[in-house]
C-alpha cells in the first residue's frame, strides 16, 4: 500500500494507512440549508464518512455555519474561482477545502487562503480535472495523464513555496485508464493523500460498472485514501457503492453483506423480486454479518452454510437456514418477512 502523510479532516483522519473513507457529494442547492442538512443526515446513515457541498456563491458560503451545526460528518466546501467563497467558507466552519489555488487569480488571493486554513488547521484539495487543465498543459500534452499530473505539480507548488503541505489531491479523469495512470504517475513523485474517483462516471447502471472498476484496480495496487462515486443519481446510490467496492477487496467492513444468485431454469421462486426487496431493506442494518437469497437447493445450502443467515428457495417455498442449520420452511409470501424476522433476531 502507497504509504501517504496523514491529513486530518474534521475529527478524521486519511492518510498513513487509516481506513479508506467514503465521501459524497450533496445535489441540493447548498443555499437552502435545511434540505441540504435532511440530505447529509440521510447520508450519514447509510455510512457517508466524509460530506461536499457546492459553494457557487456568498449565501452558499454563509449557509455553511448552519449547516456544519447539524451534521456529524466532516464538510467539505467546493469552490472554484472566487478566494472570497473560500474564506467565508472557513470562517463558517467548513473542515477542507477543495480548490485549485492557480485559479484564483493574484498570489495574495492564494496566501489569504492559505493563511486562513493553516489558522484553522483546515486541509486543500486540489482536484484535477480532464476538462478544466489549464490551455498551455493541454497544448503541451494533450489531455493526457501526463497533462493532469504536471496540473498538480503546478497547483501543488503554489501551495509549497507559501509552505502549505495540508494537501489532499485527486485526479479524476472520465476515462479509466486515463485516470489510473494518472494517480498512478503522480503517487511516484508525491506523498499526499489521494481521493479517488472517476468523474462523469454516468448513471447508476453505467457508473456503478466504471467505477468499480477504475476503484478497483487503484483500491487493489494500494493507491487511495479516499474515495468518491460519482454517479448521476441519488447520492445515497454513491455512498452504497462505494462501500460495496470497499468490502469487496476486504479493505473496510460495515453492514450486512449480501449474496445471492443467478436464476436459472431450477428456480421456482420470484428470486428477482425477493432478492431485490432484502438488498434494499438491509442497506440500513449495520450488522456485520452475511445474508445469502439462493434460488434453489443445488447451490443453495452451501452458499447459506457461509452465511450467517439465508434462504434457499424450493417449489413455491423458502427454506431458511442459519449458520448452516436448517430453521424452518416457509411459504413463498412468507420468506421475506421470516428472513427479516430472524435477521433481527441475530
Amino acid at each position: 500500500m502507497k504509504e501517504t502523510k496523514v491529513v486530518k479532516i474534521g475529527k478524521l483522519n486519511i492518510g498513513g494507512g487509516n481506513p479508506i473513507l467514503v465521501q459524497s457529494m450533496c445535489n441540493t442547492d447548498t443555499r437552502d440549508a435545511l434540505a441540504t442538512i435532511k440530505q447529509i443526515l440521510d447520508l450519514e446513515k447509510v455510512g457517508c464518512e466524509i460530506i461536499r457541498v457546492a459553494v457557487p456563491d456568498m449565501i452558499a458560503a454563509k449557509a455553511i455555519k448552519e449547516i456544519k451545526k447539524n451534521i456529524n460528518i466532516p464538510l467539505v466546501a467546493d469552490i472554484h474561482f472566487d478566494y472570497k467563497l473560500a474564506l467565508e467558507s472557513i470562517k463558517n466552519g467548513v473542515d477542507k477545502v477543495r480548490i485549485n489555488p492557480g485559479n484564483i487569480g493574484k498570489m495574495e488571493n492564494v496566501q489569504k487562503v492559505v493563511d486562513a486554513c493553516k489558522d484553522k488547521q483546515i486541509p486543500i484539495r486540489i482536484g484535477i480535472n480532464t476538462g478544466s487543465l489549464e490551455k498551455e498543459t493541454e497544448i503541451k500534452y494533450g489531455r493526457t495523464a501526463e497533462a493532469m499530473v504536471e496540473s498538480a505539480l503546478k497547483h501543488i507548488q503554489i501551495l509549497e513555496k507559501l509552505h502549505f503541505y495540508n494537501i489532499v489531491i485527486s485526479m479524476k479523469a472520465s476515462d479509466i485508464q486515463r485516470t489510473i495512470e494518472a494517480y498512478r504517475l503522480l503517487s511516484q513523485k508525491v506523498d499526499y493523500p489521494l481521493h479517488l474517483g472517476i468523474t462523469e462516471a454516468g448513471t447508476i447502471n453505467t457508473g456503478t460498472i466504471k467505477s468499480a472498476v477504475g476503484l478497483g484496480i487503484m483500491l487493489n495496487e494500494g493507491l487511495g485514501d479516499t474515495i468518491r462515486v460519482s454517479l448521476t443519481g441519488d447520492p445515497l446510490e454513491e455512498v452504497f457503492v462505494g462501500w460495496e467496492i470497499l468490502k469487496s477487496l476486504k479493505l473496510r467492513s460495515r453492514g450486512v453483506t449480501f449474496v445471492s444468485c443467478p436464476t436459472c431454469g431450477r428456480t421456482e421462486i420470484d428470486l428477482i423480486g425477493l432478492a431485490n426487496k432484502v438488498e434494499k431493506a438491509l442497506i440500513g442494518v449495520n450488522k456485520p454479518i452475511t445474508v445469502a437469497v439462493m434460488g434453489c437447493v443445488v447451490n443453495g445450502p452451501g452458499e447459506a452454510k457461509e452465511a450467517d443467515i439465508g434462504i434457499a428457495g424450493g417449489h413455491h417455498t423458502g427454506v431458511i437456514f442459519k449458520k448452516g442449520q436448517i430453521l424452518k420452511t416457509v411459504p413463498e409470501d412468507k420468506i421475506f418477512s421470516e428472513l427479516l424476522s430472524e435477521i433481527d433476531k441475530l
